[in-house]
């Protein structure tokens, strides 16, 4: 059975990507289409506030792209050697909180020790972060897209757990994603189960499938609840949803449900 997954590859090879590895020892015939592109900003501001590690009380990462911001901020051969010799160490002693293994993973390149990567959806981040951090702490600086959702913030808000955001991504269409889908459907067909892996990429190229596969599609899957809100709010029936983000959930789910 053919699925569709709308995602980058990770380290840019389709072949090696653990979902297609995955999706293919559960007899499933996985694709890879980029839907997003990113533009990376403030990674000067990011790196001055990774600087200031005393007034933090740890991070937040939501998404893999903020991790790889604090990589890019850290390009710089000085900035390297600063992270290395003090500033890792300083925010190895504080809490990191984060979102899905994927996240987890980068996180661990850049040497520090993530937590809360079982959470699954930011929301459950919140309540995670709620039982560790005490009102009025220090705050936590959470990098994020100018895209995120608002659930996160309030949930600590509410709680009065202080957090300082900044913007370090932009998320747009990827620029040839009308072209890999008119492809892929003219060469290979119409999937069993297309899987959204964010709410950008539902905003980006629902439309764009419907029309391609005629409302033919048996199945749309999501990657999380959050990805699957979006595409209930478009109309469609969510015929899975991962139980947590990864490549063994979303091949378990789909394999269920294909059946």
């Amino acid at each position: 059975m053919k699925v569709l997954l709308l995602k980058d590859p990770k380290d840019g090879d389709a072949e090696s990507d653990p979902y297609v590895k995955e999706l293919g020892l559960h007899g499933l015939e996985a694709t890879l289409i980029p839907v997003l592109s990113f533009e990376f900003v403030s990674l000067t501001s990011l790196f001055e506030k990774l600087s200031s590690p005393d007034i933090y009380g740890g991070l937040i990462f939501t998404s893999p792209r903020a991790v790889e911001a604090v990589k890019l901020s850290l390009d710089n051969h000085k900035c390297k050697e600063v992270w290395t010799n003090s500033l890792r160490e300083k925010w190895n002693s504080k809490s990191i909180y984060v979102v899905g293994k994927a996240t987890a993973s980068l996180v661990k390149t850049i040497g520090i020790t993530p937590q809360g990567e079982g959470s699954g959806n930011a929301e459950k981040l919140a309540e995670y972060i709620c039982t560790r951090e005490t009102s009025g702490s220090a705050p936590l600086l959470f990098p994020c897209g100018a895209l995120k959702r608002e659930v996160l913030p309030n949930i600590l808000k509410e709680k009065n757990i202080s957090m300082e955001s900044l913007t370090v991504y932009q998320t747009a269409q990827h620029p040839s994603i009308q072209k890999s889908l008119t492809n892929y459907f003219s060469q290979v067909g119409v999937p069993e189960s297309v899987v959204f892996f964010s709410p950008s990429g539902v905003k980006f190229c629902l439309e764009h499938i419907q029309k391609l596969s005629g409302n033919l599609i048996n199945q749309f899957a999501a990657i999380g609840p959050t990805t699957a809100d979006a595409m209930i709010l478009e109309g469609i029936t969510v015929g899975c949803t991962a139980r947590n983000p990864s490549p063994q959930d979303l091949a378990i789910g789909l394999k269920e449900t294909l059946q």
